[in-house]
């Protein structure tokens, strides 16, 4: 799978784009093309394809136009990257009312679902974030979540991090998982099915008695040699536990 980085472009050109700073002007009838229109068709693409069907090239057969008039508004995959990154962002729905658990369990599972309808973005690596406005009000809404708990700054920040991060790496696994199934026409319980007579042969409970025990027992509830939604469930409950000692100790 392609890695692409946001930030890689022109910050001037990816904030002109992200902020909506500058259109083309024109006059007479209506422009066919409009930055926003090739945005929405990038993620639809990325969407439907992956991220690396998405070039310059598909976008305009796409849109039925030719790739150089795309140029015209947006000037390069890089700086495409980063705004369809901050429209994906602007999905995200900010907690509204309960406790600071609440709120933190709300973000985990808002970031949990985009990655799940936009795989994609798993495969930016956002060292350097958009700083568009859905980006920048995401962290916002991130941070208020946690704000009046007696945090430091930095801890806010760190906190907001753990969250975050860890929805991201559990979708990836979930998503991992369901392109595993999809690109070898598998099932997880089929392809243990397949590999049990072979195991059956070379480990034994006597040389590995957690591994057999606990591996057998996870391999009967699970189906599969891992659960990503029950996975992230236990997870999530854990890192909350952890940050409630971290408040508790204020």
């Amino acid at each position: 799978m392609t890695t692409e980085y946001s930030g890689t472009g022109d910050p001037r050109r990816s904030l002109e784009l992200l902020w909506g700073v500058k259109e083309p002007p024109r006059r007479g009838p209506k422009p066919r093309l409009t930055a926003e229109k090739i945005v929405r068709t990038a993620i639809e693409v990325a969407d439907a394809e992956g991220l690396d069907a998405l070039s310059m090239r598909r976008i305009a057969e796409a849109l039925g136009v030719s790739p150089m008039s795309i140029y015209t508004y947006v000037p390069g995959k890089a700086e495409l990257i980063d705004v369809m990154v901050d429209r994906a962002f602007g999905e995200l729905t900010p907690p509204r009312h309960g406790s600071w658990r609440e709120r933190l369990d709300h973000i985990a599972r808002e970031n949990w679902a985009l990655y799940h309808r936009h795989p994609w973005l798993l495969q930016i690596t956002m060292t350097r974030p958009p700083m568009g406005p859905n980006t920048i009000e995401k962290y916002e809404f991130e941070l208020r979540a946690v704000d009046g708990l007696g945090l430091t700054d930095l801890e806010m920040d760190a906190v907001v991090a753990l969250v975050t991060g860890f929805a991201e790496s559990a979708a990836r696994t979930s998503v991992n998982a369901a392109e595993a199934e999809r690109r070898t026409g598998m099932t997880d319980e089929e392809w243990w099915e397949a590999c049990a007579p072979f195991l059956d042969r070379f480990v034994n409970e006597e040389d590995y008695p957690l591994g057999t025990r606990v591996g057998t027992a996870a391999g009967q509830e699970y189906h599969a040699s891992v659960a990503p939604a029950r996975a992230f469930e236990f997870g999530l409950a854990r890192v909350l536990d952890g940050i409630e000692v971290l408040i508790n100790s204020r």
